[in-house]
């Protein structure tokens, strides 16, 4: 029995450490295209399969630095193909590490057992590809079903370095019969050893697991706080517009009925060119555009003293009438952050002719359709759906969007990003009073 449990064929390592990165390769959005992504791959197969077959026969001292090296060709795999941070692809590569661990232990404990009964090589065969079929697919489930709901993964230094510890200890526990038999943590009988190997990774892929799904609480969290925080901006803007617009529609009208009084009483010509210049001064505070939602109306009449400082052109063909089941925070929240960040995209194009916006709102059969248009010059990158902040910071921006997605969600509506023609167009699609 002893001399059944051999080591693992270093083909079936290299084949494990290749399909742990595919499963991440395929929940990561990747940066190549699917003819690009294909010839990696094969690389990647042929250069891990490559390097472990043939240091096989090294003496132990060398195991370990072999071992980092490959871990090395399953990072540079997972970044050259993977779109997104450094610290990104080496936490999904330490994981990617302890699940192929996993994968080519249990497959080799099974193989090696069933060999006791059956030599067939057909079998073995069989154990391999049900095995690691069973595994990867697993894997794969688990991640999606972790990470859904996460605009984006974040993993900072202290993440990293955590989860780079967590598959260095269960690695070396898992192992350490193979290298140090006299340790109270060590087993004497071979079989053993690959029971405790087997056992050790199942336990360190579930602390993982536990460990990622604690990171997507916490960024779930994050990204919560600050969309109800931008929920409450862009009411309080309203608040603030709906407060200035009421008294400046109270001095509109007063002024409006004092020039009136002039005109019938004073004849002289200067007087007559001074009021109409002050005419004129009152038509700009006057609304430019009536929708029929006056919480809409407001919002727009507020956005136009920033436009007209910018000399930013917006028009608008919008029926608000059909706004009337969307709660008053709603209307804020969609517009507001939409009109935003439309504003603020226009406002860098030096020419002013060409900072534009239009904005459309109009019924389709049971749904209430949205479009926010702007004029752009710059390449805007699309990634999981949502255009790229330009900025920095970009862990502390793009909640605008996010926040106009949470709340469409409560209306089961959807939104949609396109760049057409130097056109950014904002879509989002509404039933008619659909509110969960």
């Amino acid at each position: 029995m002893e001399n059944i449990y051999q080591d693992i064929p270093r083909l079936y390592t290299a084949l494990a450490e290749w399909l742990a990165c595919m499963i991440y390769c395929l929940v990561l959005k990747r940066k190549i295209g699917n003819k690009t992504f294909i010839i990696f791959s094969v690389l990647a197969l042929i250069v891990q399969s490559v390097f472990l077959v043939f240091t096989k026969n090294l003496p132990v001292i060398f195991w370990i630095p072999c071992m980092l090296i490959a871990v090395g060709f399953m990072y540079l795999f997972l970044y050259l193909t993977c779109d997104t941070s450094r610290n990104v692809v080496g936490y999904y590569c330490a994981r990617a590490f302890l699940l192929a661990e996993l994968a080519a232990s249990l497959e080799w404990q099974l193989a090696c057992f069933f060999l006791t009964k059956n030599d067939s090589y057909a079998i073995q065969i069989l154990i391999l590809v049900s095995v690691y079929v069973l595994v990867f697919t697993w894997a794969h489930y688990m991640e999606v079903s972790i990470t859904r709901g996460i605009f984006q993964l974040e993993i900072n230094y202290h993440e990293l370095w955590a989860a780079i510890a967590i598959a260095a200890a269960i690695f070396a526990f898992s192992n350490l019969s193979f290298i140090v038999q006299n340790t109270p943590f060590s087993a004497g009988v071979t079989a053993d050893v690959f029971y405790i190997r087997t056992l050790v990774d199942i336990a360190g892929i579930m602390i993982l697991y536990v460990y990622q799904s604690r990171i997507c609480e916490l960024l779930a969290e994050k990204e919560l706080r600050n969309i109800h925080s931008m929920l409450k901006a862009q009411y309080d803007k309203y608040r603030g517009y709906q407060t200035t617009f009421d008294m400046i529609n109270m001095k509109y009208h007063d002024l409006k009925h004092q020039i009136a009084g002039l005109r019938s009483e004073m004849s002289d010509e200067e007087r007559k060119k001074w009021i109409d210049t002050l005419e004129q001064e009152l038509e700009s505070y006057s609304p430019e555009l009536q929708t029929g939602n006056s919480v809409l109306d407001t919002l727009i009449a507020g956005k136009m003293m920033n436009c007209r400082a910018n000399n930013i052109k917006i028009t608008c063909v919008a029926d608000g009438n059909i706004l009337d089941f969307m709660h008053v925070a709603d209307i804020c929240t969609v517009f507001g952050n939409a009109l935003d960040n439309a504003i603020e995209s226009v406002s860098l194009i030096e020419d002013p002719e060409k900072r534009l916006i239009h904005m459309a709102i109009s019924p389709k059969k049971n749904f209430v359709l949205i479009q926010i248009n702007n004029y752009c010059e710059n390449h805007i990158t699309m990634k999981n759906g949502y255009p790229v902040t330009t900025k920095a910071d970009k862990g502390n921006h793009g909640f605008g969007l996010k926040s106009i997605r949470y709340t469409l969600e409560k209306y089961h509506g959807t939104v949609n990003f396109d760049i057409k023609d130097n056109w950014f167009e904002l879509k989002m699609l509404i039933p008619k009073g659909g509110v969960s």
